[in-house]
């Protein structure tokens, strides 16, 4: 199984890079843009997807201050 996890940071986490694109955006012209949170797509193969859930918690996201969602890609 081919399999997207996307790791965000949770809900009222200091998010530094998502404050400098927030930031940023405006300085390059685009306009109306708010709320910008940075996180990151792992993607990977796995043969027994039972056991992603505990990857994401043991080793892709820190669950402390990251969400994390896993997505199956493909069928």
């Amino acid at each position: 199984m081919r399999a997207r996890v996307l790791i965000r940071p949770k809900a009222g986490i200091l998010d530094p890079q998502g404050v400098a694109v927030e930031r940023a955006l405006p300085a390059l012209g685009f306009a109306g843009v708010a709320n910008v949170h940075v996180g990151r797509l792992v993607e990977l193969d796995v043969e027994d997807e039972a056991q992603l859930d505990d990857m994401c918690r043991r080793l892709l996201a820190n669950p402390l201050i990251e969400d994390y969602e896993i997505q199956a890609v493909g069928s």
